[in-house]
């Protein structure tokens, strides 16, 4: 006999205070309540129900095992109503939190056709630079650029991107151009003030030496477009990424201020809760994402 039949009979039993109701509550007859009940007791080799004429009720083994039993079944009818949902369309709300560069440049752009394709999903993209907790703050997703700090969440790799130091032409004819790491220290050096472990750049030498150097120019800001803009009109050297400065160096605008370095090249992620099921929406929007940045990076933007 199946024993989860046999467990939801007991715990309906229990619930309802009688076979009677028990049976009416399972839509079965009384007597097949009774039976699954005694099958159950006849397995396990103990009486879990004192019954009386006039009432039912648990005994002290019954009460401890319908604590268990009540697990196991809400378990069991989780699980249901989870393979109901991922066989069912994507819907719902769709919380995302992704850096501002990156959501402007490249993750808006796409919205469009992810909702065309998915019309029961509704999107809420949040734009900031800081580090935001995922289940705290009902994120459902983020996008995450460079080295994954928290492991408990589950990742996907979207693409890459590299970066480099960037000037404009006329800055570099007029200040010169940086020959070793050391020279930057006479340069005027664009901040990023929401950077990670403050006014610093970690760079690294052609000879594999990791360096820092601190940027103690004139300008600081917490937008990456705002530092682009900064050195395309010449007030200095920026260290952004190539998803920023692709086309900007592409038409011209700007070069690379130190081309003999080792390029630095970072992962771009979609991280999402732990667990052992994604969420539809989840799903098909992170799919989504890895066939549009599909022909993207590291320098192709």
């Amino acid at each position: 006999m199946d024993r989860l039949t046999e467990m939801e009979a007991f715990a309906t039993v229990v619930d309802q205070g009688g076979f009677t109701d028990a049976a009416r509550k399972m839509g079965i007859s009384k007597s097949a309540v009774s039976k699954h009940v005694s099958s159950l007791e006849a397995r396990l080799g103990a009486r879990l129900l004192n019954r009386t004429t006039r009432r039912v009720s648990p005994t002290e083994i019954g009460l401890a095992y319908y604590d268990r039993a009540l697990r196991v079944l809400n378990d069991a009818g989780e699980a249901d109503a989870l393979v109901s949902s991922m066989q069912s369309d994507p819907s719902g709300l769709l919380r995302i939190s992704v850096a501002t560069d990156f959501g402007v440049n490249h993750l808006s752009p796409v919205l469009g056709s992810f909702l065309d394709e998915f019309p029961d999903i509704t999107v809420n993209m949040v734009l900031n630079n800081r580090y935001v907790e995922l289940i705290s703050e009902g994120f459902d997703m983020a996008i995450r650029i460079g080295e994954l700090e928290d492991s408990t969440l589950r990742a996907r790799k979207l693409t890459e991107t590299t970066k480099r130091m960037i000037a404009s032409p006329a800055y570099l004819e007029k200040y010169g151009q940086p020959q070793k790491i050391d020279d930057l220290n006479e340069h005027k050096l664009l901040h990023y003030s929401s950077q990670a472990g403050g006014a610093v750049w970690k760079l690294t030498a052609p000879s594999g030496e990791k360096r820092q150097v601190r940027t103690a120019g004139g300008l600081s800001v917490n937008d990456g477009q705002s530092l682009l803009n900064a050195a395309i009109s010449g007030l200095g050297i920026a260290y952004l990424p190539s998803f920023l400065y692709a086309k900007a160096m592409a038409d011209g605008l700007i070069l690379d201020a130190m081309p003999e370095l080792p390029t630095e090249t970072q992962g771009i992620y979609a991280v999402y809760p732990p667990g052992r099921f994604t969420q539809p929406k989840v799903r098909a929007f992170i799919d989504f994402l890895v066939h549009s940045f599909a022909e993207k990076g590291p320098n192709e933007w």
